[in-house]
């Protein structure tokens, strides 16, 4: 029997593991770099563990020192999460060297599937030759061989994109998994990603726990998913299951595994075997009534699974919340997360709290927001309904984006594909901006100066404030008056530092604001307070570009100096901010007239980096 257990990751999955491991009496250990020593997964494990010498992107990945952690602390198990390291057999055997039991498949099931070139060999397929692509192929898709999360792919549309888009990939392949190699697929256009979970024991038995769809990506990763897949043939769903078993059961598979496929056509087109917990694995959990973390530990102390899977019921849903912004190409963010809660009847999964520090190192999802029902409509809505309740103070969300996605007609007649954001991103973007929130701000931080000499007996101009909203400035204007604040067009109803009422036509509208330093929430509408006189230091020269986000200088365009000419959209700078390369591009025709950024140079947001003189 497992007594402690090291997770050999950091955030939502730590936490999420540490959960069963305290609902099976069983101590944990979290490991941590030195930017996670506060975080919450160190703070809610029994024990953690620094792992010295190691730069904090790449600390989580070095499994020589998680081992030494692992007999430090005590451990006598270790739970890889379901990160790279899941999916590294050399860890694995290192565990179980160590003496350790490994929580996961055997390695040389990892093996087997590790490279998806291997994999699809395996299942008596074969990908393209990158040298002799044609035209009539278009459009394939590049990928990494190892690893996954949407890094090392490239969708190509033009043959002559082909050798960038292979040379792109291998990059951020060999920088993301330590691995470089790539392999080309035909890419579906408007296919349907939908995958199966699978749970194996040591006896023979292996369960197919139903299908999940997760069709909503951008950068080919998963948004939102759900369980199970809505809409699909029962023949179809059954070759999804057979399919499944038999990849399962040809590398001798042991514990949690994900199998997923391409659906398109009424076909099923085999992508990988995932030899480890996926992220959306609580959406299978909530429909079977399993916790497939226990179900893992349970296979690892050989207990054996019973002959009948549990059946399903309902529908379940599940949303990621990223800490970027859709709407400025998904660009990761950074800063201080000062409020987040989530309203009771769904489940939340979160490496995050009140006060965390949302950093460069690491991917920038905060949560996963889970709803279950009884029928699909219902946990669409449920989940639509408890996001847009969700307090988020801090950086830049998805939330907005997630709420839309949920609701859109697409989505809510289950007619989505991989494709969904791609038609419908500028639509789902589009500012909706709640006109009355800059005045709730300014009423709300006036509240109170009426008694301290706000009001005149003498007639005066109104008090004015401005507001910056999503890169526009608006003006509000109120006055105090003998009963109070006032404002045109509205009625005061309260004004009060964290909550303002105004009636509306005729209409009783509620504000809580909440404001940090001068960032004002107000609802779920985010605002810059900004100063009466602005500082002209801060202004920058027309075609100025900045750093969307914190990070590094990985690489600038061949050739690219002081006084060249560049054209609108052209590759000039990339920028790598949690483990994903960001590209900077011209923004007109013209030249370049200045070039502060330098490879490897750590940049904060908002970072001169070049300017382009428009011609």
């Amino acid at each position: 029997m497992i007594s402690t257990l090291l997770v050999a990751n950091r955030g939502e999955i730590a936490c999420r593991i540490f959960r069963t491991c305290a609902e099976l009496g069983i101590r944990t250990v979290a490991i941590h770099s030195d930017a996670d020593e506060g975080a919450l997964h160190t703070r809610v494990a029994d024990t953690a563990v620094r792992l010295p010498g190691a730069a904090p992107a790449d600390t989580y990945l070095r499994g020589d020192l998680i081992v030494k952690a692992a007999l430090a602390a005590g451990a006598d198990a270790v739970h890889p999460g379901y990160g790279f390291l899941s999916e590294n057999a050399g860890f694995a055997r290192a565990v179980r060297d160590a003496g350790l039991v490994w929580i996961g498949p055997p390695p040389e099931a990892i093996e087997a599937m590790a490279s998806k070139t291997r994999a699809k060999e395996l299942m008596g397929l074969a990908p393209l030759d990158a040298h002799d692509v044609t035209p009539a192929d278009l459009p394939v898709l590049v990928k990494a061989a190892a690893g996954g999360g949407g890094r090392g792919m490239r969708v190509v549309r033009d043959l002559a994109a082909l050798p960038g888009a292979l040379e792109d990939a291998r990059a951020e392949a060999a920088s993301a998994f330590g691995d470089g190699e790539v392999f080309v697929e035909p890419y579906l256009e408007n296919g349907r990603h939908v995958e199966v979970q699978v749970l194996a024991d040591t006896h023979g038995t292996v369960w197919t726990l139903g299908t999940r769809d997760c069709s909503l990506q951008r950068r080919h990763q998963k948004v939102i998913e759900e369980a199970p897949a809505p809409g699909l043939p029962p023949a179809l769903t059954e070759q999804l299951y057979a399919l499944a078993e038999r990849a399962t059961r040809a590398v001798s598979y042991e514990g949690a595994g994900t199998v997923e496929f391409l659906v398109a056509g009424g076909r099923a087109h085999f992508l990988e075997m995932n030899t480890r917990l996926q992220v959306e694995h609580p959406v299978t959990e909530a429909v079977f009534g399993v916790d497939l973390v226990a179900e893992q530990i349970r296979v690892a102390e050989g207990h054996a699974l019973p002959a009948e899977r549990p059946a399903p019921r309902g529908h379940a849903v599940e949303a990621r919340l990223y800490a970027e912004d859709p709407a400025r190409g998904w660009a990761p963010q950074t800063g201080t997360l000062h409020r987040f809660t989530v309203p009771d009847g769904v489940r939340l999964d979160t490496g995050c709290a009140d006060g965390d520090t949302i950093g460069v190192h690491y991917d920038p999802m905060l949560a996963k927001v889970i709803a279950h029902a009884p029928t699909r409509a219902e946990a669409v809505r449920r989940l639509a309904g408890a996001l847009e309740r969700t307090a988020l103070h801090g950086p830049v969300t998805n939330r907005d984006l997630l709420v839309r996605s949920l609701r859109h007609p697409e989505f809510a007649e289950a007619r989505m594909d991989t494709g969904f954001y791609d038609r419908h991103l500028a639509a789902l973007t589009e500012p909706a901006p709640d006109p009355y929130a800059p005045l709730a701000a300014a009423l709300a931080d006036a509240h109170g100066r009426s008694r301290f000499g706000g009001w005149r007996n003498v007639p005066s101009g109104p008090q004015v404030k401005r507001y910056e909203r999503a890169g526009e400035e608006h003006e509000v204007a109120y006055r105090h008056t003998r009963t109070g604040l006032a404002a045109d067009g509205v009625r005061v109803v309260r004004a009060a530092p964290h909550l303002v009422v105004l009636e509306v036509d005729g209409v009783q509208r509620k504000f809580e604001v909440a404001r940090y330093g001068d960032q004002v929430h107000v609802n779920g509408t985010a605002l810059t307070a900004l100063p009466r006189f602005p500082d002209p230091a801060t202004a920058h020269a027309p075609g100025s570009l900045l750093a969307p986000m914190p990070g590094t200088v990985v690489r600038l365009a061949e050739g690219l100096t002081e006084g060249a000419e560049v054209t609108a959209g052209q590759p000039l700078i990339w920028l790598e901010a949690m483990k994903m390369e960001h590209r900077i591009t011209a923004p007109a025709d013209g030249t370049l007239t200045a070039l502060p950024a330098a490879i490897g140079r750590q940049v904060e947001m908002g970072t001169l980096l070049a300017v382009v003189e428009s011609t």
